[in-house]
């Protein structure tokens, strides 16, 4: 692996705990720690930024720094205080957060939603509601929360998280006050998990690299070694490919890589998730929960029930952008554009690749693998779907062979 990154600060010194998972994203942080600080901040906001910039994390570390207990308005984000501690562990009686499995929220959330806005805060400064995946609402669902956003009821903060900002309407964009994030660097990536979590530096800047600065995926990357061989074995599974039995057989493996990845995942997160609840509840790790304090424990089992049923999917998607990764660095091996690869450590396996086929071979199977996307997303079986991806991966001699020379 490759020497440890230079050190590039990824937020100014004085930046509360509640940022510190956003690397590289310093214009977003003071924006949003000023307007923490502020008596009166704007009512609703639009994270908006690729997959992997952070949105959801912006929201909820805003969400922090707006509950914090902290009198003093410079230091609110602390993350020591019960609120801020609350806030992370997606237990805040003030902070609701919402996710959907579904392709798109339904109407009734969103009404159910408003109704709990009309509420005052029972124990924090402000009700917040964050919106995960924002694109997700249909027009009707967008109709009825403009209502509200347009004339919210008092210390109501509405943070709605999407793509990027044409991905809402127009109505409710312009609505909102925007927040831009973007993909950060791998070395503030590196960095971060260098600095924040004491990973070895030629780790943590693999994991930077293979996660493609995604934040998250890189601290389970390098902290996993479980999560490193099963995306080892996704990225191989292109090399392995010789005949169609293959391209069956793999697909099959991907799935149940990706299935066993997602499993691990949420296992780890939900013991992390419970962990920090009971510290913040005052509770010792197998200490017995009071009557009293189950409720809390009892939201964040269904939070946690929610997410588990979107994270196969979620974890298969990942597994596309990772062969997606993978392609664009045989295609800039085949351009010869000097480039910095994805996966730097399989540059030599990846160049005896690259010269076994053409460069618009490779296209090719950049384009097989965003069709694959596709059609998981609209919901179409998950083997028909990477069968018919890795059939794409066939060597030329086989896919250039004419009709007639399968006889």
């Amino acid at each position: 692996m490759s020497a440890a990154p230079d050190r590039v600060p990824d937020a100014p010194p004085s930046a509360a705990p509640a940022w510190a998972d956003l690397a590289g994203q310093e214009a977003a942080v003071g924006q949003l720690s000023r307007a923490a600080a502020a008596d009166n901040p704007t009512h609703a906001w639009l994270f908006t930024g690729p997959p992997g910039s952070g949105r959801s994390n912006a929201a909820r570390a805003f969400a922090q720094a707006l509950q914090c207990e902290q009198a003093d308005p410079a230091d609110r984000g602390c993350g020591q205080c019960h609120a801020c501690l609350t806030v992370k562990a997606g237990t805040h009686a003030d902070v609701k957060v919402m996710a959907t499995e579904n392709v798109s929220y339904k109407i009734d959330e969103i009404r159910e939603l408003i109704s709990l806005a009309q509420d005052r805060p029972s124990s924090g400064r402000w009700r917040i509601f964050i919106i995960e995946d924002a694109d997700r609402m249909t027009e009707r669902a967008t109709n009825v929360l403009l209502k509200a956003i347009e004339e919210p009821p008092a210390r109501t903060v509405w943070m709605l998280c999407a793509p990027s900002p044409a991905d809402v309407l127009v109505t409710i964009r312009s609505r909102c006050r925007p927040v831009g994030l973007r993909i950060p660097s791998v070395r503030s990536v590196a960095e971060l998990l260098v600095t924040r979590d004491g990973l070895d530096p030629d780790l943590a800047l693999f994991a930077a690299r293979a996660s493609q600065s995604h934040v998250g995926m890189a601290r389970r990357l390098a902290a996993d070694e479980g999560a490193r061989q099963r995306r080892e074995s996704v990225v191989h599974l292109p090399l392995r490919i010789q005949a169609t039995s293959d391209a069956v057989a793999l697909a099959k493996e991907l799935v149940e890589v990706t299935q066993a990845e997602a499993k691990a995942s949420a296992e780890v997160r939900n013991a992390e998730e419970r962990a920090a609840l009971l510290r913040a509840l005052g509770l010792g790790e197998d200490e017995k929960v009071p009557a009293k304090l189950r409720h809390h424990v009892k939201r964040l089992e269904d939070s946690q029930t929610a997410r588990n049923k979107r994270s196969v999917h979620d974890t298969l998607d990942r597994a596309m952008i990772d062969l997606t990764g993978l392609f664009r660095d045989v295609l800039a091996l085949q351009l010869g554009t000097g480039a910095e690869l994805v996966n730097e450590h399989l540059r030599d396996d990846l160049a005896s690749y690259a010269h076994a086929a053409p460069a618009e071979r490779t296209v090719a199977r950049i384009d097989a693998v965003a069709t694959a996307r596709r059609r998981l997303a609209g919901n179409v079986p998950a083997l028909l779907a990477l069968e018919a991806m890795a059939t794409s991966f066939l060597p030329d001699r086989i896919l250039d062979r004419r009709p007639g020379d399968w006889a």
